[in-house]
C-alpha cells in the first residue's frame, strides 16, 4: 500500500507541535486542511493516531509508533538535501552536542562562534546536563558529541571505555575557596584539616560529595561531618554566596578565574597539589563521524590550547599567571 508522504509530513508536525493549529502555522496550511489530512492518513492506516483529551490532542500508541519511525527520516531531511548541494569536504548541517551547565554557559557561545565565523553552514544545537544523563543522549544517538567531566568515573557508571571514544581536551584543578574577607577573620591561614572542617561550606550538589572529595584528595580524610549551610545546584548563586562571606565552596579553579586573579576569592592550599580532572569529548567508538564532526573535534580541541584557555586552567601550575594578567582577554568575565 503507498501512502501519500505529505501526510505523514502533517502528522510529524501535528505530533511534534500537539496540536492541529501549530503545525497548520507551521506548513502555512489552513486548520481544516491539516485535519482532513490527519483524518486521510488514519482511515488508510485503518488506527487511530490521536485522542481527544479536554481539547488536547495525546497520541496513541500507534501514533507514538508512527512517530518514532518517521521522525530521524524528517528531522534530518533538510540537512540531507542540503548536503546534496554542498561539497563533499565542507562542514555543513547540524551538530547536536551536550555539554555540562557550567562549561556550557561559560565557553560554547565563543566556540561555536568562532567555528560559525569559518563555516557558516554549520548550525547547533546544545543541551546542557549532568554527565550520566548526558552519555544517555549519546548512547540514544540524541546528541552528536558530549563534553564530559570526570569521565573515568561516569565511565564506570554508564558503560566501559570500550564503548566510548574518550578524547582529553584540558586539565581542571579542582579546589577549595573563600572570600578573601572570609579567609582573614576565620581562616588566618591556619590551612591544618582540624580548623578547616570547622568551618562553614556551600554546595552547588545537592550534596557534600564534592566538598568530602576534596578533603579525601588533601587529607586522606572520609568518614567525615561538614557544617553545609547552604546547597544550591547553581554555580552562579553558590559563587554568589561565596562572594558574600557565608562560607567556602569546592569548584574549579578555572571557573572562577577572574576571582582569583583579581584577588576577590582566595584558593585553599595544603601540601598535596590540588586533585585534576580531565575534561573530554566523548562520542561513540562504532560511529563514523562526519566531515562536520571531524572539522568541529580539531576547532573545540585547538580553542583548548589557546593561551587565553591556559591562563584559565593553569592558575597553580605556573604561577606567573597571575601576574600575566590581561584584563582585555579574548574571554569576557563570568557574571
Amino acid at each position: 500500500m503507498q501512502h501519500d508522504l505529505n501526510r505523514l509530513r502533517i502528522f510529524y508536525y501535528i505530533y511534534t507541535h500537539n496540536s492541529v493549529s501549530e503545525a497548520a502555522r507551521e506548513m502555512n496550511l489552513s486548520q481544516p486542511a491539516v485535519s482532513q489530512h490527519l483524518q486521510k492518513l488514519e482511515r488508510e492506516l485503518k488506527v487511530q493516531l490521536f485522542t481527544r483529551i479536554h481539547k488536547k490532542l495525546v497520541p496513541t500508541a500507534a501514533g507514538h509508533k508512527l512517530f518514532t519511525t518517521i521522525q530521524p527520516f524528517l528531522s534530518d531531511l533538510p540537512d540531507i538535501l542540503q548536503g546534496l548541494r554542498h561539497p563533499a569536504d565542507t562542514p555543513y548541517g547540524l551538530l547536536r552536542i551536550g555539554v555540562p551547565y557550567e562549561f556550557g554557559r561559560a565557553y560554547m557561545p565563543e566556540i561555536c562562534f568562532s567555528f560559525r565565523q569559518k563555516y557558516p553552514d554549520v548550525r547547533f544545537s546544545i543541551r546542557l546536563g549532568e554527565p550520566v544523563p548526558l552519555l544517555n543522549l549519546l548512547r540514544e544517538g540524541e546528541i552528536d558529541f558530549a563534553v564530559i567531566d570526570l569521565a573515568l568515573t561516569t565511565m564506570q557508571m554508564t558503560g566501559g571505555p570500550d564503548f566510548y571514544n574518550i578524547i582529553p581536551l584540558i586539565d581542571e584543578e579542582l579546589t577549595l575557596i573563600c572570600s578573601k574577607h572570609y579567609y582573614d577573620r576565620k581562616i588566618e591561614g591556619n590551612h591544618s584539616y582540624q580548623h578547616l572542617i570547622e568551618q562553614d561550606f556551600i554546595s552547588d550538589e545537592h550534596d557534600d560529595l564534592f566538598l568530602k572529595h576534596w578533603f579525601l584528595h588533601h587529607f586522606g580524610k572520609s568518614n567525615i561531618h561538614l557544617n553545609v549551610v547552604l546547597m544550591v545546584e547553581s554555580h552562579q548563586a553558590n559563587l554568589r554566596c561565596v562572594k558574600l562571606g557565608m562560607g567556602m565552596a569546592a569548584t574549579s579553579s578555572h571557573l572562577v578565574w577572574r576571582e582569583i586573579t583579581g584577588g576577590k576569592i582566595v584558593q585553599i592550599n595544603s601540601p598535596t597539589p590540588n586533585a585534576i580532572n580531565t575534561i573530554s569529548l566523548v562520542e561513540l567508538q562504532d560511529r563514523i563521524p562526519t566531515i562536520t564532526e571531524k572539522t568541529f573535534l580539531t576547532h573545540i580541541k585547538q580553542t583548548m590550547l589557546e593561551d587565553s584557555m591556559i591562563k584559565r586552567f593553569r592558575i597553580n601550575a605556573d604561577p606567573t599567571v597571575a601576574d600575566s594578567f590581561d584584563s582585555a582577554d579574548s574571554f569576557p568575565d563570568l557574571p
